[in-house]
């Protein structure tokens, strides 16, 4: 698997896991530069996404699927100390919060941001 497609995964995965019902485009958008900063590859996410059914767009908000599945922080959250920079926000952080998702793991985050990107906040 190209490294391409399996940002493609991983951000999909990461999708099918947001538990906000609803976000504007540049809320969702903030969600996947945790994955990726490529434009054509995030309209690829995107389209991708709305083709398996994950989300649905509508006038410039995204529904995400309810009833989808959740990350459960006891068991798909691990916590790694070191040095590490937040993928989110950039900050210098000692505590790396990963999330395990089935094709890879994305991270590391702040406490607060892996709430933001799984949509806990």
């Amino acid at each position: 698997m190209s490294d391409r497609e399996a940002k493609k995964e991983l951000a999909l995965e990461l999708l099918a896991h947001i538990e906000d019902e609803e976000l504007s485009l540049a809320e969702i958008i903030d969600r996947l530069e945790a994955v990726t900063t490529s434009p054509s590859l995030t309209r690829e996410i995107l389209d991708d996404a709305e083709k398996r059914g994950l989300i649905e767009r509508e006038d410039g908000r995204l529904r995400t699927r309810t009833g989808g599945t959740f990350v459960r922080f006891e068991s798909q959250v691990v916590q790694k100390k070191g040095a590490f920079t937040c993928r989110r926000c950039g900050a210098s952080i000692s505590t790396g919060h990963f999330v395990q998702f089935q094709s890879d793991e994305l991270g590391p985050f702040g406490p607060s941001c892996v709430r933001k990107v799984l949509g806990r906040e």
